[in-house]
């Protein structure tokens, strides 16, 4: 083991059992993405678009290619590979009509919320199961938590 990985294994040790809680929360709702995105037969990072066009509504592609993390190109491959599908559609960008923006489509939508349902209905027993209290302090929990997450994913 290199000095570098060391060090990095003994600031693990050292993380909050807290910390450590959330980073397996994130490492569950990636495995639950892959096997969503098994469910509908596709791979992740088309089903992590369509969660992203569904939560966020139409993008540009560069930026969906900026939240996916990959180039103007691959999303653009794709992008032809969901429309082919049926799971998304281009459109002009009302506002500037040289720009494509795309969309998932209701039929995507659909298909998406089915899969996920009973996993977000689970979620929801837990979260009614909290008192108001804790509800509150869960919500500011997570806010802060998904605003550190998002300070590290802009590139």
């Amino acid at each position: 083991m290199t000095d570098e990985a060391a060090s990095l294994d003994a600031e693990l040790d050292a993380l909050d059992d807290t910390t450590l809680a959330v980073r397996d929360l994130i490492s569950a709702s990636q495995d639950l993405t892959a096997r969503m995105a098994r469910r509908m037969r596709m791979n992740v990072s088309d089903m992590t678009a369509i969660l992203m066009l569904s939560e966020r509504g139409p993008l540009g592609g560069t930026e969906l290619a900026r939240l996916l993390g990959v180039s103007t190109a691959a999303v653009t491959i794709l992008v032809d590979r969901l429309e082919r599908s049926g799971h998304v559609e281009r459109s002009r960008d009302p506002d500037d009509g040289r720009r494509m923006r795309v969309s998932g489509t209701t039929a995507a939508r659909t298909a998406a919320l089915r899969a996920w349902m009973p996993a977000i209905q689970d979620l929801d027993e837990v979260c009614r199961s909290l008192s108001t209290a804790e509800r509150a302090v869960a919500r500011d929990i997570l806010g802060r938590l998904a605003a550190a997450m998002a300070r590290h994913a802009q590139v």
